[in-house]
């Protein structure tokens, strides 16, 4: 299925038709049989067939996959209008030579086929007919862009003429647009690609999607058993895979997260984490040390230092005011939360602050309950972070395309309704992506999702999944209620605290299995998940006994029958109060 697409907003214009700014039913394109020069086969017994079409210009059009064959039936039809012999030297190829009788009637015999007797029926209006027509005779001058665009409207009016026109789906104002997406993302353009105009979109089959538990949190007694006499990790792969299941007691989070996000290597012994300790921490000190002697005379002389501190001061005073870890006045957890960050300006001066990024620092410190401990978990943090908090933008913009292209995989109906109603580019899911999902789940759910997020299981950027799983979920309303822009946008952020993390977690990684058991998997979506040199590592995945858990992968040794399970309303073990902040303030007061 080729689906054209707008590279970027044009200004309405008046002209010999509608226009459809929307990009509504854009769902097929022809070209001038004039122009086309030769049609490329698939090798026999080479995957799925395919033909790729050479125009007289030396225009490659993208190739049309049939998945499921079948495509001699379009070749014999094209016979109908054209020549077609094997070319001399490769046998794959078919040249074309035209018949000028058979050129000379194609467009009425196009519209005396049986499919296209709506006009003949009375259904197309003669003022369009005239338009297709005088579409037909701007082919020649530009066969490739001309028939694309110009018969995807024919199409258009095809089928808008079967529904009828529904006046609430048209063109909105541009006053109606949300103003936040020039001002928050200036420049942000994605959809950018090499020929702009069109995409391909292939409709596969994934299967039936598995049935996903999680299990208990990861207790301090299993995490334990797990530990040799010098305080090695053991098994660390079976580790992650039971911490990406069901996640960590809150007791075990300050000792684990600093495993998982790479501050202690997963293979290091109590002494020599002792050690990095020690050094880290006069690493630490230093750094503070450098923005602490600044002096007022200094600092009027360093504009980029005098605003990475105001910057920080304003968005400290706001981060989780509401967790008792951070409220109140002199609240030395938000010294410390100031402290960090202004240290991390020494440590990163390039990028320095950027706002959003005390988001990713407050969960941390408040498991951490340490100034040292908790700044180099966000220095690890900030590692994985960075390229979204960069002037360009570019982890951004990578992250949305690629969000559009799995999303659209899982359902193109959905893609196609949000592009019609100017959403396509997914900017209601901005948020999301820039700082983890930190203000749409509640405080402890976000340490829940992030320790899981930190497992790197059970394939690459699991996130993305997370952010598919719950558009899936919010897809029915939206489309039931014809939401527009604004409703989206607004529907979208009313979402916060209200998104259970559990059931969001069982449908991600039902995704992820749902993908890798695809054997007719797109290459881009293979890439984006880190599945085209290995098939996806899943906790559930070891002997494939449990089919209600789904794709084995034979690259796992987790087994899943010792462990007990909880369906996603199953209890968690959440409750800080079993290790609620130390009663020694000292620890809390920056040095």
């Amino acid at each position: 299925m080729v689906n054209t697409v707008p590279s970027k907003k044009k200004p309405h214009t008046t002209g010999d038709a509608p226009s459809h700014r929307n990009g509504k039913s854009k769902w097929s394109f022809l070209f001038s049989l004039t122009d086309l020069k030769s049609i490329k086969q698939n090798k026999e017994g080479m995957g799925w067939s395919y033909l790729v079409f050479c125009l007289k210009d030396d225009v490659v059009l993208p190739a049309l996959h049939f998945h499921q064959g079948d495509s001699k039936l379009l070749i014999d039809s094209l016979e109908k209008y054209v020549v077609l012999c094997e070319s001399p030297q490769d046998k794959r190829t078919l040249l074309v030579n035209c018949q000028s009788k058979s050129l000379s009637q194609s467009f009425e015999n196009l519209l005396d086929e049986p499919a296209y007797g709506l006009i003949q029926a009375g259904l197309l209006d003669r003022r369009k007919l005239l338009w297709a027509i005088h579409q037909w005779k701007k082919i020649k001058k530009d066969p490739y862009t001309a028939t694309m665009v110009g018969f995807s409207k024919v199409t258009n009016y095809i089928f808008d003429s079967l529904r009828g026109s529904d006046p609430s789906t048209h063109q909105r104002p541009p006053s109606e647009m949300a103003d936040f997406l020039s001002d928050a993302i200036p420049g942000l353009k994605i959809n950018q690609q090499e020929e702009p105009g069109f995409e391909v979109i292939t409709r596969i089959d994934l299967g039936e999607r598995p049935i996903v538990q999680r299990r208990e949190p990861v207790s301090l007694e299993e995490w334990s058993q797990n530990i040799d006499s010098e305080g090695r990790i053991l098994n660390v792969d079976n580790m992650k895979q039971m911490i990406f299941r069901g996640g960590l007691s809150h007791a075990l989070r300050k000792q684990a997260w600093k495993f998982l996000l790479g501050y202690f290597p997963w293979d290091s012994t109590k002494e020599e984490r002792i050690q990095l300790q020690k050094q880290k921490t006069d690493e630490y000190f230093r750094m503070k040390l450098q923005w602490k002697s600044v002096s007022e005379e200094q600092e009027k002389r360093n504009s980029r230092l005098r605003d990475y501190r105001s910057l920080i001061e304003k968005d400290v005073n706001r981060t989780d005011r509401t967790n008792k870890f951070y409220e109140g006045q002199d609240n030395p957890g938000l010294i410390l939360l100031h402290d960090i960050l202004m240290t991390y300006c020494m440590y990163d001066f390039d990028l320095g602050y950027v706002q959003g990024m005390s988001d990713l620092l407050s969960p941390l410190l408040y498991v951490m309950e340490n100034e040292v401990d908790a700044f180099w978990c966000f220095a690890s943090y900030m590692d994985q972070m960075h390229q979204n908090f960069e002037e360009q933008m570019q982890g951004m913009k990578t992250q949305l395309i690629q969000l559009s292209t799995l999303l659209r995989l899982l359902d193109s109906g959905f893609c196609s309704y949000l592009e019609s109603q100017d959403s396509g580019y997914l900017y209601f899911c901005f948020r999301w992506l820039l700082i983890r999902f930190k203000r749409e789940f509640s405080f402890l759910d976000i340490l829940r999702l992030w320790e899981v997020m930190w497992t790197d299981l059970p394939c690459k950027n699991f996130h993305l999944l997370l952010c598919c799983a719950i558009l899936e979920s919010e897809k029915q309303q939206i489309m039931e209620k014809h939401y527009g822009f604004n409703e989206i946008l607004k529907h979208i952020n009313e979402l916060s605290m209200k998104i259970d993390v559990e059931d969001v977690l069982c449908k991600a990684e039902a995704i992820s299995l749902q993908m890798v058991k695809c054997k007719e998997l797109p290459q881009a979506v293979s890439e984006i998940l880190g599945l085209q040199d290995s098939e996806v590592t899943t906790p559930d995945s070891d002997t494939g006994e449990d089919e209600n858990v789904g794709m084995n992968s034979p690259t796992s040794t987790f087994q899943s029958d010792s462990l007990p399970v909880l369906a996603t309303s199953g209890a968690r073990d959440d409750n800080p109060t079993q290790t609620s902040v130390s009663p020694n303030v000292s620890r809390l007061t920056p040095a």
